[in-house]
């Protein structure tokens, strides 16, 4: 569908959902990054995150035509559909055994002390494990939190909840994110609080 009006965050949706293709294109660039990296920091893998990105945009493109403006921010629908193939894969991942925690990538700090970059990478390998041993929303919660830097109302938006049922559940989350730093084994810092 030719539109002479420029594709815009207000009105890329809306020719989307009428066909443009264009407007999915522009959709898809504004949030393949966020999605991936929401994707990414569930699982830990980076082919399977880029396979499970690439399905949410498929799937969205799919059903696009279907979308309907319920007064949430339509990136609420793409993390939904994320949420969903994520959590697909875990139960896939489950029936066969092969979840490898300990794969993760590392990307290199410039100008850092080789001991610090290994306390780092430990670091974050026990943040990582502390976290996807959390039950599924409260792993959704703290990387919309952390990772995205949303709002409780935008992640109540997302997950479904009240903004007083995610500040709840917040207050929840990081205690148990805490106890299970303390079970793997500590970051500096955070094992003596």
């Amino acid at each position: 569908m030719p539109h002479d009006e420029p594709l815009t965050d207000a009105n890329a949706v809306k020719r989307a959902v009428n066909g443009d293709t264009d407007a999915f294109s522009y959709i898809y660039e504004k949030n393949v990054t966020r999605i991936y990296n929401y994707i990414y920091y569930r699982i830990g893998f980076e082919a399977d995150a880029e396979d499970l990105t690439a399905r949410v945009f498929h799937r969205a493109f799919g059903h696009i035509e279907k979308y309907q403006e319920k007064g949430v921010p339509f990136t609420a629908w793409l993390y939904r559909i994320a949420h969903n193939l994520t959590a697909n894969w875990y139960r896939d991942m489950q029936r066969r055994k092969e979840i490898s925690l300990e794969d993760q990538l590392d990307l290199p700090h410039h100008g850092e002390l080789p001991e610090r970059q290994v306390e780092r990478t430990q670091e974050k390998e026990i943040l990582m494990k502390a976290i996807r041993r959390l039950p599924p929303d409260r792993q959704q919660l703290i990387l919309l939190k952390y990772l995205e830097d949303l709002s409780n109302g935008e992640i109540a938006l997302i997950m479904g909840r009240t903004e007083g049922a995610v500040k709840s559940l917040y207050h929840r989350s990081l205690i148990s994110l805490r106890e299970e730093i303390k079970e793997i084994g500590g970051i500096s810092g955070m094992e003596n609080d």
